[in-house]
C-alpha cells in the first residue's frame, strides 16, 4: 500500500467534503489509530494483516484530509509502553514500520510532488537501529516539503515527552543560555519534541476506547475537540471523518474564543530565548543526521 494514494472519492463524497470546508476546517489533527488487532481477531486474520489494513486506512485518511485543506495530522504509531507487548508482536509492528519507511524512498517523487514532510516524534534511542536511520532519513527527505504535514508519534508517550522537555529547560539553565525567570508553562511547550507544531484542533481515537493512552497530554489541554468512535480503525471510513469536522464546526466558536484568549497570554519571546529554541531545533536535525548515518 502506498504512502500516497490516488483520489479515490465518489462524486457525492465530494459534494460533502465541498459542503464541510464551507464552514471552519481544522489545521491540525490528531489520531490514535486503535483497533487493528481486534479488526484482524474479528475478520480471523493474523495481526500482521491487521495492522497491515490499519496502515491502508492511514494513507486513504491522510488523502481525505489533504482534499479537506487539513494542513497537518499526527498519529499515534508507536507507543514506549508497546515494547511491553509480546516479543512476536512487537518484532511483527517492527518489521511492518521498517517496510513501510522503506516504502518512502521508493515513493519518494510521488511524496515530494505533494510536499508531505514527515515529522517523527518520540524517543528514538529506544528504536532498533534499522528503523531509526529510516525514520531519520525520512525527515531529512521531506524537510523543506510545507505543503503537508505528518507526524508520527513513535516510541512516544506524552510522559517522556514532558520529561525531555523539563530537562531541555534545566539544560538550558545550566548553560546559562536562559535564566530563571524565563521558565514558565510556554517554554515548556517550546520545548517538546512537537514544538513545531500547534495544538491540535480535533483528537480522534478510534475502537471504542475511552481514554488518551499518554498521547499528546500537555497540547490537548486547552482548545482540543476529543472525539471518541467505536468504529474499529481498519474500518475508519471518510463519513467518520467528516462527523469529527462537523462536531469541531458545532464548538468552533467556543474553542477559538478560549484559544485567542491562551493565544494573547502567550509572552512576546525575548532574542534570548528564541536563540535558544533555535538551538534546540538545530541540534535535533543534527541528531538526525546522525541518525541517518549511523
Amino acid at each position: 500500500m502506498s504512502w500516497v494514494v490516488d483520489n479515490q472519492l465518489t462524486r457525492f463524497q465530494k459534494f460533502c467534503v465541498n459542503v464541510i470546508k464551507c464552514g471552519p476546517i481544522p489545521r491540525h489533527i490528531a489520531i490514535i489509530m486503535d483497533g487493528n488487532r481486534r479488526y484482524a481477531i474479528r475478520n480471523k486474520m493474523g495481526k500482521t494483516e491487521g495492522h497491515t489494513k490499519g496502515f491502508e486506512r492511514l494513507a486513504e485518511c491522510l488523502l481525505w484530509c489533504r482534499e479537506l485543506g487539513v494542513k497537518e495530522v499526527t498519529v499515534y504509531a508507536f507507543s514506549i509502553e508497546n515494547f511491553n507487548r509480546t516479543i512476536e508482536e512487537v518484532d511483527t509492528l517492527m518489521s511492518l514500520a521498517k517496510e513501510k519507511f522503506e516504502r518512502v524512498f521508493e515513493e519518494k517523487d510521488k511524496i515530494m510532488m505533494e510536499g508531505i514532510k514527515i515529522r517523527v516524534i518520540g524517543n528514538l534511542s529506544l528504536v532498533p537501529e534499522d528503523i531509526r536511520i529510516l525514520l531519520a532519513k525520512s525527515v531529512l527527505l521531506t524537510k523543506d516539503n510545507d505543503k503537508s504535514i505528518l507526524n508520527i508519534a513513535f516510541s512516544y508517550t506524552a510522559r517522556d515527552e514532558i520529561v525531555h522537555s523539563m530537562k531541555t529547560v534545566v539544560e538550558g539553565l545550566e548553560s546559562k543560555k536562559i535564566k530563571p525567570a524565563d521558565v514558565d508553562a510556554d517554554l515548556i511547550s517550546y520545548c517538546m519534541y512537537s514544538n513545531q507544531s500547534p495544538d491540535p484542533d480535533i483528537l480522534i481515537r478510534t475502537s471504542g476506547e475511552v481514554r488518551l493512552s499518554d498521547f499528546l497530554l500537555w497540547q490537548i489541554s486547552q482548545h482540543t475537540q476529543i472525539c471518541f468512535t467505536s468504529v474499529l480503525w481498519p474500518d475508519f471510513s471518510i463519513w467518520h471523518l467528516l462527523g469529527c469536522i462537523f462536531k469541531y464546526q458545532r464548538a468552533f466558536p467556543g474553542l477559538k474564543k478560549y484559544a485567542d484568549e491562551c493565544q494573547s497570554n502567550r509572552k512576546k519571546l525575548n532574542d534570548r530565548i528564541t536563540s535558544f529554541l533555535g538551538d534546540i531545533e538545530k541540534k535535533r536535525m543534527e541528531q538526525m543526521e546522525i541518525y541517518a548515518k549511523t
